[in-house]
């Protein structure tokens, strides 16, 4: 028999969805088996219940894009306060050096950091592979398989250096040949499309100014055929606007629409500079995009049409981005930055903390043509948060659920993935948090003092 949890009597609840479960969940197994209404009880014995009476309770966070090994390169100072292409240019030389242990210690650092804020499901668009870390994507799962949280591992590429009129130094490109082979190995070894799944693969050509275009048609073709998403970076600044129509003549949308990309199999990331036309044909298409809020702010490259491209059809989620971007991996922070920098564009009436909450639970599972996780409902996934609203800033909350989001919260308490607990009392569970910030910092050190 499967034990039975009733996590009972949560200080507010949202479910991503209209359903009313005001005295809690039940969790039995891995799955959520029971929404239980106001006042009501299970309709069988539970084998053991959790008080979440000083909780708000929220289906698990969904990361739609980050870059684990930025981790490393944190607030580098020769970084800062530049645009997107100058701070590429800038970084590009550090992260050529990464090693193995570099990136089994950012991705374990990265993925514990989202997990403390709520986060069960992290995409990570991997796409510098040195000479000396060829195996990056296995070493990211098999992190993410020992902490136990769900992934969706994009096999990142880059093919233009600098010698073919692309960003990045040459030291950092591959082969089409080297890309495609590893693809293919990748999604055999690592993707796992069935119900519930923890890792799953995507292909992910950096940019359509790191790619060839052979490359991207190629990558859409394996794609169709192994049943994977594709992911990349678009439209995030109107400098990549301008490099797109010099490179290849066209605004990056219908260049990459000219290329296999406009899918629903598809999302982007950042997804910012999108005219009306170009949003109602990513609507038709089922493309997905991935918000970046923090980023985008960090970078000035710009404001998401979020209500435009949920209108349209197009399926929002939230993402925190690189951490040398934001500079951090804060999903539940992510949700506020989502709020406040809607709030700049549109009035306080047409986005509220429900649209937020939405776009980092629901809506990131869209993204990932995922159904099983992003909302609290018999059938889904068990991977919920539980935070606390115990601190000063917290006091005198009229709405518990609005504070979370409108005060902003930091830190969960607990969270649930899969049906284990993976935090409990703010920390993660088999997890040192001085050791690994000790092994982060000596790794980012090594990485980044040669380049100061």
């Amino acid at each position: 028999m499967t034990d039975r949890t009733w996590i009972r009597n949560p200080l507010a609840i949202y479910t991503g969805n209209d359903m009313d479960a005001a005295s809690g969940i039940v969790v039995e197994g891995d799955i959520i088996t029971e929404l239980v209404p106001a006042g009501g009880e299970p309709s069988r014995p539970v084998d053991r219940t959790v008080d979440a009476g000083g909780h708000v309770l929220i289906p698990g966070l969904i990361n739609t894009h980050h870059h684990f090994y930025q981790t490393l390169t944190r607030a580098f100072p020769p970084a800062l306060n530049k645009k997107l292409f100058p701070w590429l240019q800038t970084l590009y030389p550090v992260w050529a050096d990464l090693k193995p242990e570099h990136i089994e210690v950012s991705t374990e650092l990265a993925l514990t950091e989202m997990m403390l804020s709520g986060c069960t499901c992290a995409a990570d668009h991997h796409y510098v592979f040195p000479e000396a870390a060829p195996d990056c994507i296995d070493i990211q799962a098999e992190v993410a398989e020992r902490l136990g949280i769900r992934v969706m591992l994009t096999r990142g590429s880059m093919s233009l250096g600098q010698e073919q009129g692309g960003l990045p130094p040459q030291s950092v490109v591959q082969s089409e040949d080297i890309i495609m082979a590893e693809s293919e190995r990748l999604i055999s070894r690592w993707h796992d499309a069935s119900e519930g799944a923890m890792c799953r693969i995507a292909l992910a050509p950096c940019s359509p100014f790191s790619v060839t275009s052979a490359l991207m048609k190629a990558s859409a073709r394996l794609a169709g055929e192994k049943g994977v998403l594709l992911h990349t970076h678009l439209a995030e600044t109107l400098d990549e606007n301008d490099f797109c129509l010099k490179f290849a003549g066209k605004r990056p949308l219908d260049y990459m629409e000219s290329l296999g990309w406009m899918e629903s199999n598809v999302w982007y990331a950042h997804g910012i500079h999108f005219t009306d036309e170009e949003i109602a044909r990513m609507g038709k298409a089922g493309v997905g995009v991935a918000h970046c809020p923090s980023s985008n702010m960090v970078l000035a490259s710009g404001i998401c049409r979020t209500k435009e491209l949920d209108a349209a059809g197009v399926s929002v989620g939230l993402a925190v981005d690189g951490s040398a971007s934001n500079d951090c991996s804060n999903m539940i922070q992510e949700v506020r930055m989502a709020l406040l920098m809607g709030r700049l564009r549109y009035q306080a009436d047409d986005l509220t903390h429900l649209d937020a909450l939405r776009w980092g639970t629901t809506g990131a599972a869209a993204v990932f043509s995922r159904d099983d996780i992003g909302a609290l409902a018999p059938g889904k996934q068990a991977d919920l948060a539980m935070f606390k609203l115990d601190e000063l800033r917290f006091s005198g909350a009229g709405d518990p659920l609005a504070a979370l989001v409108v005060i902003g919260h930091n830190r969960a308490d607990k969270v649930m993935i899969r049906g284990q607990w993976k935090v409990e009392d703010g920390l993660p569970i088999g997890t040192d948090l001085t050791d690994l910030m000790t092994r982060h910092s000596k790794a980012a050190h090594e990485l980044i003092t040669p380049h100061r």
